[in-house]
């Protein structure tokens, strides 16, 4: 009996359309079954996706980041490059004003005591450097070698509060001492008469007196100038020209500390007439 009323369901369902109104509304009724049955896998595709879709976007940003890294460092060396080739052109440019000899040089070392102004440049006796050589930048002086080694040497700076430097007002040769204070920043001038003729925006240069440093070359500015009516002399604060502590490369001049003086003196006897001798 159930095979006949099988095998008829089925020439019904083949052959007529009266089964297709049930055959829709069991298709409708088991629509949300199938949907809810589905759903297990659809949430793990779901969450697969989202898990690889997370995995690319971390792989991604730290691929980016790492790229970022990159330009920044490429960027920050191109930067120091340009920065050295750009002091390096300065510092080749002064040395055509330079009268003596000189030598580039690169700080290498600063000193760790505080109190003094001292720094290491990679050129010694070798090289030509010589104790109480005048060293500077393409600013102005910086200082002077204290001590040569073979290799390298010590140099102290202008501002150091143990140095003093003789110079001169550039508008009107006014002679002074500019002495270190301790502060990178500033230099005074000692014993400067109240009535002397300087004035803030003066440029002191070396004079040269006393063969330490050569004559001429910018030591610094003026800056502030006090007078006070009941003292006998003005206090003058100077700002440095050359970079004390910015400077990477430096010129140290190399040929004796006294040629320019010697060559000047021996100029002027050659222009003086040799007596003639007297029977």
């Amino acid at each position: 009996m159930l095979g006949l009323a099988a095998t008829a369901l089925i020439l019904i369902n083949l052959y007529t359309d009266w089964l297709d109104p049930v055959r829709e509304r069991l298709s409708s009724f088991a629509a949300p079954f199938y949907w809810i049955t589905g759903t297990p896998s659809r949430v793990g595709d779901w969450a697969g996706e989202q898990l690889r879709t997370r995995e690319e976007l971390l792989e991604e940003n730290s691929r980016l980041q790492h790229q970022v890294m990159l330009l920044e460092q490429q960027t920050q060396l191109l930067a120091a490059v340009r920065a050295e080739n750009t002091q390096l052109k300065e510092l080749m440019n002064s040395a055509e004003t330079v009268d003596q000899r000189v030598l580039v040089a690169q700080v290498i070392g600063v000193s760790p005591d505080p109190l003094e102004h001292v720094v290491i440049i990679d050129k010694g006796r070798s090289d030509g450097v010589r104790q109480g050589a005048a060293i500077m930048d393409a600013s102005g002086l910086l200082g002077q070698v204290i001590e040569a080694g073979d290799f390298s040497s010590r140099v102290l700076l202008i501002t150091d509060a143990n140095h003093a430097l003789p110079v001169q007002v550039l508008r009107n040769s006014v002679r002074a001492v500019a002495e270190g204070t301790g502060d990178l920043y500033r230099l005074e001038l000692r014993h400067l008469a109240n009535t002397s003729d300087i004035r803030e925006g003066d440029l002191l240069l070396s004079s040269g007196l006393g063969g330490r440093f050569p004559a001429g070359y910018p030591v610094g500015e003026v800056i502030s100038v006090r007078r006070d009516p009941g003292r006998a002399f003005a206090d003058v604060d100077v700002l440095p020209r050359g970079r004390m502590n910015r400077s990477r490369f430096v010129l140290a001049v190399i040929d004796d500390e006294h040629s320019g003086l010697m060559d000047g003196l021996e100029s002027e006897l050659e222009s003086e007439p040799v007596p003639e001798p007297q029977d």
